[in-house]
């Protein structure tokens, strides 16, 4: 079991905690209430559970947020919940603990996205360390997706035209000036220019070069 330091002074600022959830999910329930207290004395806002099933019943998508998974579990292990999370398209920081993990498990969690896989019994004070990496993370991760929404969202309000003109700006980077885009839809060259800065004014950014990042970034062209 984890090592006890309830009585050690805070670690890590509040606002990097706020709003941020910690899931806990473990069978055992001495380990359950030895995190649960001590990551509380600290701040950190917890949700224990004791299989996956209950984690899967009370894990909220719109909070920020990490997992903390234990392994070995019965009906569902971490590892298997890990799946299940990755097949759902759920996107959530995992820190691994375990008491009986070995080397394939670990490698096998990491190349599935894990944070770290911290074996039993581990000092707590890494834990938090682990934790508010595990906050940092989801924090950028949902911040890009609101970018890319926002950037989609965008794309939306393009005419027709515009979007044409949009994709190949995008999908050909050597051959994305006026003249050539005015080639290949027969159009000339002003009306081209005209499009570009009501595609760039409506996108949000100020260069092409910023469009291309972004758009590719938030795929906004899957096909090309």
């Amino acid at each position: 079991m984890a090592d006890d330091f309830s009585d050690d002074p805070p670690v890590g600022p509040d606002d990097l905690k706020a709003g941020c959830r910690v899931y806990l999910v473990d069978d055992e329930a001495d380990v359950r209430t030895s995190l649960s207290r001590a990551l509380g004395l600290r701040g950190y806002q917890v949700l224990a559970s004791g299989s996956a099933s209950d984690f899967l019943a009370a894990y909220d998508a719109a909070l920020p947020g990490c997992l903390v998974l234990d392994y070995g579990m019965p009906q569902m292990n971490g590892l298997e919940l890990q799946r299940l999370l990755k097949d759902r398209g759920i996107s959530i920081p995992i820190i691994f603990i375990t008491g009986h993990g070995g080397v394939p498990e670990s490698v096998q969690a990491m190349k599935m996205g894990a944070m770290d896989f911290l074996e039993k019994p581990f000092k707590q004070s890494i834990l938090v360390e682990r934790i508010d990496a595990a906050f940092v993370q989801d924090r950028k991760r949902r911040d890009a997706e609101s970018r890319f929404t926002d950037l989609r969202s965008r794309h939306d309000t393009l005419t027709d035209r515009e979007a044409e003109i949009a994709r190949l700006m995008v999908t050909r980077p050597g051959a994305n000036s006026s003249k050539d885009i005015a080639r290949q839809l027969d159009i000339s060259p002003r009306t081209v220019d005209h499009h570009r800065a009501r595609i760039l004014e409506k996108m949000g950014v100020g260069t092409v070069a910023e469009l291309v990042e972004s758009a590719m970034k938030a795929r906004l062209f899957p096909d090309s």
